[in-house]
């Protein structure tokens, strides 16, 4: 006998809700996710570009390193397709999930299709198969990591979109969505500090005897097989059929997106969403600038920064759990918005400022944190809350395509602040230079400008309106 509790869906079907134990299964998921994305989102660029060392490259060259098109590299190039490709397959395989009828889920069948070839291409991307240093083949080794780099992406669209619109039909309240929302992204976190330390175990087993190009496609590929372990288990645990509020949906892929972007609500949440993902770009990938050119500080300040950033975000996961529920998602989110602000306004008097240069940085690192942590979790929750109040509203289950259009707009968020920030640093670069202060100084208030229009488009999105379907549905 099962000591769950039982749900309808607005179809009329009885489902259980889903046990504590099993919601951890899922978070597992995410963890493994996480761990396997790491690699190829972070580490391509210091493996097919790598840094010096004891005067020696530390890794042979693979593929060409050069410019080949105006100040674009050939890594450059197949990492701006392949993000622009992963932006695009989403909405593609969130509709054909929502569609899908297999008998074991649709969301499964997703998942398990995905799951080998998914840990497999994280490793594959890594590996150069025709021949390193002098005996390379660059232009064979090119077109081989262009490959792996586009199934890469696609593989963890059709793992990763299915596994998030899940989260709308496994949680049956906006309580149980928030829950597993705060879960995942405490794993999502945990599985970045894991990927992270690819270099150390590069060097452990470099200590062993193993050669740097060795060492470090062996860390990937621990990773991988760790990963695999972790994103199989909630396909095996988690009976779609039992716990999941969810009914195929027959419309096609521009009907379906289509009814969901005519949906004012969804939409002026994700173009907020999308201005958040901008400004993200900017404190990610800007932060070191900052560090450096306005504050004067060693390089090395960013690690130690970024872990106190991360240690002050993970702190506060919980708390945005329950701070949530007591305020509101939206009005939390607002705060956030104005905290980023307040962190960019801030950086941008940075060097101007009768304060240390350290302790400028940690005050930047403390007032990032706290948003931070607000971002990891409320959206996911928000937009499961929008799929269930559109099924309801409609009958019509696309979890699938809300998570799907929210994560291409993410995706093209991080494209738009990655052509940016680049040509805003150089601006006021003098000669011999590629950084001007000026440049570095001005991103922060762009930065600035995107969080004030997400601010904006969030006060008009009506969550009211949203949790009174809800209620009612529940209610009833």
């Amino acid at each position: 006998m099962s000591n769950t509790t039982t749900s309808m869906n607005s179809q009329g079907r009885t489902v259980e809700s889903l046990p504590f134990s099993k919601k951890i299964v899922y978070a597992l998921g995410q963890l493994g996710w996480s761990l396997a994305s790491y690699g190829a989102a972070n580490f391509l660029n210091y493996f097919y570009l790598p840094p010096q060392e004891g005067g020696a490259a530390l890794f042979p060259r693979m593929i060409h390193q050069g410019y080949v098109v105006g100040v674009l590299t050939v890594i450059g190039l197949i990492l701006a397709f392949g993000r622009i490709w992963d932006a695009v397959t989403d909405p593609l395989i969130a509709v054909f999930s929502d569609k899908n009828k297999s008998k074991i889920g649709r969301r499964r069948f997703f998942m398990a299709t995905a799951v080998v070839p998914f840990a497999l291409f994280s490793v594959l991307v890594f590996v150069a198969p025709f021949g390193s240093g002098e005996q390379a083949n660059i232009a064979a080794n090119g077109i081989w990591l262009f490959v792996t780099v586009t199934l890469f992406y696609l593989f963890m669209t059709m793992y990763v979109t299915p596994f998030f619109a899940w989260m709308s039909e496994l949680g049956h309240s906006s309580n149980e969505r928030l829950e597993l929302s705060t879960m995942i992204s405490i794993t999502w976190a945990l599985g970045a500090m894991i990927g992270a330390q690819a270099p150390a175990l590069q060097g452990m087993f470099q200590a062993q005897g193993m050669s740097a190009l060795r060492a470090f496609q062996a860390a990937q590929g621990v990773f991988a097989l760790v990963s695999f372990i972790l994103m199989v288990l909630p396909i095996i645990v988690i009976d779609e059929n039992r716990y999941a509020e969810s009914v195929p949906c027959d419309d096609g892929f521009f009907t379906s997106i289509g009814n969901v972007i005519k949906d004012r609500n969804f939409l002026r949440f994700t173009l907020s969403d999308f201005a958040y993902w901008i400004s993200l770009y900017f404190i990610n990938n800007g932060l070191m600038y900052y560090i450096t050119v306005l504050l004067g500080l060693p390089k090395e300040t960013y690690s130690s920064l970024f872990i106190l950033m991360f240690l002050v975000s993970f702190a506060f996961y919980i708390p945005v759990n329950f701070i949530a529920r007591a305020v509101g998602r939206k009005r939390l989110l607002m705060i956030a918005f104005g905290l980023f602000g307040i962190l960019f306004a801030f950086c941008s008097l940075f060097g101007y400022l009768p304060l240390p240069a350290m302790t400028q940085a940690m005050i930047a690192a403390l007032l990032a944190a706290i948003p931070l942590a607000i971002f990891g979790i409320l959206p996911n929750a928000m937009v499961s809350d929008m799929a269930e109040a559109y099924a309801i509203e409609t009958g019509m289950y696309k979890a699938g395509v809300f998570f799907g259009f929210r994560t291409f707009m993410s995706k093209m968020g991080q494209s738009i602040g990655a052509v940016l920030l680049p040509s805003i640093v150089m601006i006021g670069a003098q000669q011999g230079e590629v950084v001007g202060t000026s440049g570095v100084r001005l991103t922060t208030v762009f930065a600035l400008a995107f969080c004030v229009i997400g601010f904006i488009l969030l006060l008009l999105y009506n969550e009211k309106k949203v949790q009174e379907t809800l209620a009612k549905h529940h209610q009833n």
